[in-house]
């Protein structure tokens, strides 16, 4: 771990050698055998089923890691899997879902599917990777996982295996006797046969993989990306991308004497890579509670105590999960936390300042994305940090920030501080294949090397790196992805509905939610209570149903009949500000919206009465966009 504090420090680092020079492993199977070599005995993985501080746990040493990952390859190599073929699986966080991602990726293509889904969707998955074998959860009470593969597989002609994960083994009595006795029925129906995969795995070899695992760099992962309208797109990421990932985190972060929890899902980049990758490279400690991760049952409630319980020195976070950790007393010993990383959305400058206050530790936000295997950028762990910047690019990353025409065709490099497309080159970038489907990586690279990344930022004097928008449509949820899309076919097929537009709207907890402004046809009546009620039924995805709809005369749109979301953004943006100050009885509103050259929208704020300003900046430190007041 080195000492990270600055671009200079940064450039040191890239200045000891090429990239291409580094003496990093060239395949999955030897960085993880070069880990077991140097700290067998280590902890490695632990995952506990229920979220208590006293609640029994399971933890595989470095060894016990590499054994049932090298039974795993060799499993799913028997199974007909060849480094070109896809291992997906559909799982919650267990010991078996890291298990399931590096055995996939050593003996395949493994894709990691949301088990959150609905089956339509990870049937589209399944298809468009052509998967061969599925791991995924035995039915078991309050998950519906099992249900949902089960009608997947009759839609993904191509698998012909079903691997069943069971919780049961992490219950103790009388738990463990009950289950059996409330234990949903074996979905049936599909093609597919269905096996045990841990049985199946105690049945293979584990002192050696019985393949080649030639020293060369190939793709070994698919994780497919955001919106869940139409044919998913799919990523595509390489062992050098992978395994660059962790390299940063070791050099820069963690030791083996770290621990780190991850309350993050394992089908995610962000628990994947920068978390699981780094701890690999580290030969550090990763710590799992509860299948659902931050979702899971009292876990919020328990979170501090497993802290201590576990001797947490790194916490991997998101911005929703801060806000509600900072609704609950910080009652445990703490002390033997270093940081905290959030990352996946925009982090509000008032949760950061309360974190800091009530743990003493500092929150280090970040930058990365699917398409470039996860990392980008960090606020340095060592100095300053720029709340509201998402710090300076990693050794390695190239950062641009190029200026796109009225054609979406980028025309010239921006200056210092001017808003542009952020644009990406380093180690994990699949240059001109980011996508498994050709015709999505048409315009995706400028200089045919930067990856456009659809984001809209900025970068300042020091080379510290602002996002202030989006190009692309995105709505973001609590650092899940959503494709307006979908909502807005899904109302335009209302029989009274001309036009919608799909924005994500300010949220104090999730950063953004879905909602949409509507254009009828003429002489229409309907409500914005029945249209939604009816994008309720049409929209399969619960986290893309709008949580608001509003029925406007005309939508502004642009001079070809485009809807012009510029303008829908900066009237949702007034809206909820506006509902905000009013609720918290602050004698303010909002007097306009305004495009700012360097921090992209920005809230103009007028007094109507007797004010404190520091009231003001703690109700609207909750939200990510940046205000100001009028003159």
């Amino acid at each position: 771990m080195s000492n990270y504090q600055s671009v200079a420090d940064r450039d040191a680092i890239e200045a000891e050698s090429a990239w291409d020079a580094r003496d990093v492993p060239p395949t999955l199977y030897r960085f993880l055998s070069e880990t077991r070599a140097r700290n067998p005995k280590g902890d490695a993985i632990s995952f506990q089923l229920l979220s208590g501080p006293k609640d029994p746990a399971e933890t595989l040493t470095w060894d016990q890691v590499h054994r049932k990952v090298t039974q795993a390859a060799n499993l799913f190599r028997k199974l007909g899997v060849g480094q070109q073929d896809v291992v997906a699986y559909v799982l919650p966080n267990c010991s078996e879902t890291a298990i399931t991602f590096l055995g996939g990726a050593v003996a395949g293509i493994v894709n990691p599917i949301n088990p959150l889904l609905e089956p339509e969707q990870i049937a589209a998955i399944l298809r468009e990777t052509g998967a061969k074998v599925v791991v995924t959860l035995k039915p078991f009470p309050k998950t519906d996982v099992a249900q949902k593969v089960a009608e997947a597989v009759k839609h993904a002609p191509r698998v012909h295996t079903v691997l069943e994960v069971d919780l049961l083994r992490y219950l103790t009595p009388p738990k463990k006797w009950i289950v059996p006795l409330i234990r949903p029925k074996k979905p049936v129906g599909h093609h597919a046969d269905i096996l045990c995969f841990n049985r199946e795995l105690a049945r293979q070899p584990a002192d050696r993989l019985a393949f080649d695992d030639p020293p060369r760099d190939r793709v070994a992962a698919y994780f497919h990306t955001g919106g869940t309208t139409g044919m998913p797109k799919v990523a595509q990421h390489k062992y050098s991308g992978m395994i660059y990932n962790g390299w940063l985190g070791h050099r820069l972060l963690f030791t083996h004497e770290d621990t780190l929890i991850c309350p993050l899902p394992l089908f995610h980049v962000f628990a994947a890579y920068p978390v699981l990758m780094s701890v690999i490279a580290a030969g550090a400690h990763m710590v799992m509670p509860t299948p659902a991760g931050y979702r899971g049952e009292g876990v919020f409630d328990n979170f501090w105590k497993l802290i201590e319980r576990w001797k947490v020195t790194f916490v991997i976070t998101v911005p929703t999960a801060i806000s509600a950790l900072m609704q609950r007393k910080v009652d445990a010993d703490v002390s033997t936390l270093r940081y905290a990383f959030s990352g996946s959305a925009a982090l509000p400058v008032e949760l950061y300042n309360r974190f800091e206050k009530a743990t003493g530790v500092t929150i280090c936000e970040g930058y990365g994305l699917t398409e470039a295997t996860c990392l980008v950028s960090i606020n340095p762990p060592d100095g300053p940090k720029k709340i509201g910047s998402v710090g300076i690019p990693f050794p390695y990353t190239h950062v641009r920030i190029l200026h796109c025409n009225a054609d979406g065709e980028i025309d010239r490099e921006c200056e210092v501080d001017e808003v542009g497309e952020i644009c990406i080159a380093n180690p994990g970038v699949f240059e001109g294949s980011t996508y498994t489907e050709d015709a999505k990586n048409l315009g995706l690279f400028a200089e045919e090397r930067f990856l456009r990344t659809g984001d809209l930022g900025r970068l300042d004097s020091e080379g510290y790196l602002y996002i202030t928008g989006r190009a692309k449509d995105l709505i973001i949820r609590g650092g899940h992805n959503i494709d307006p899309a979908e909502i807005e076919e899904a109302l335009s097929g209302h029989p009274e509905v001309a036009f919608v537009g799909a924005i994500g709207q300010p949220d104090s907890f999730a950063g953004e939610l879905p909602c949409a402004y509507v254009e009828l046809v003429d002489g229409a009546s309907v409500s914005s209570e029945a249209l939604l009620e009816y994008a309720k039924v049409h929209i399969h995805e619960r986290a893309a149903i709008p949580k608001y709809v509003e029925i406007l005369d005309e939508l502004p749109k642009t001079a070809v009949g485009k809807v012009f979301k510029p303008d829908l953004r900066k009237r949702a943006i007034s809206r909820v500000y506006d509902a905000a100050l009013k609720d918290a009885g602050l004698a303010v509103r909002v007097g306009s919206v305004v495009e700012d050259r360097k921090r992209g929208l920005v809230v103009r704020l007028k007094k109507t009465g007797a004010v404190e300003d520091d009231a003001v900046t703690h109700l609207l430190g909750n939200f990510t966009r940046p205000w100001e007041w009028a003159d």
